[in-house]
């Protein structure tokens, strides 16, 4: 299992905006910049973040982008979920229903299946527990930027 680049570009474009937010908002150009990630890739990012609620714009000559939440509200969790739109999960037929599109013909039956399941609800619980707050904090007790 791998986390995605969306994933990876997401929490690092979120924890910069946490890091850098003042009262006035921040440009996709200036987080692009600071991360060296594509602006047209942030913005298709930014657009699930709004859409999720983690952020919100600003329109005008000194619009950008602020966030919607506190960063001790903001948990990987829920970068993962708003750019995925589900938690992970370490296997394709982990977690799959009976009524999915694609369900697993051994869904009944496979045992192996609670593994996969445990495991990635371990990891996901892992992911819920850190905020963006707690790595913006890690960030400055190295005195390294985001």
């Amino acid at each position: 299992m791998r986390i995605s680049t969306k994933i990876r570009y997401g929490l690092r474009a979120i924890c910069d905006l946490a890091y850098n937010q003042s009262e006035i908002p921040s440009r996709i150009k200036q987080i692009s910049a600071r991360q060296e990630i594509s602006a047209r890739y942030l913005e298709q990012i930014f657009k699930k973040f709004k859409k999720a609620g983690i952020i919100k714009s600003v329109r005008g000559p000194f619009g950008g982008y602020l966030l919607a939440k506190k960063p001790q509200s903001i948990t990987v969790g829920d970068i993962i979920r708003a750019i995925d739109g589900e938690d992970i999960r370490l296997v394709f037929c982990s977690g799959l229903q009976k009524t999915s599109k694609k369900p697993c013909k051994r869904i009944k039956t496979c045992v192996v299946s609670e593994v996969w399941d445990g495991a990635s609800k371990t990891l996901m619980d892992y992911f819920n527990k850190i905020t963006i707050n707690q790595i913006c904090q890690q960030a400055k007790e190295r005195g390294v930027g985001i």
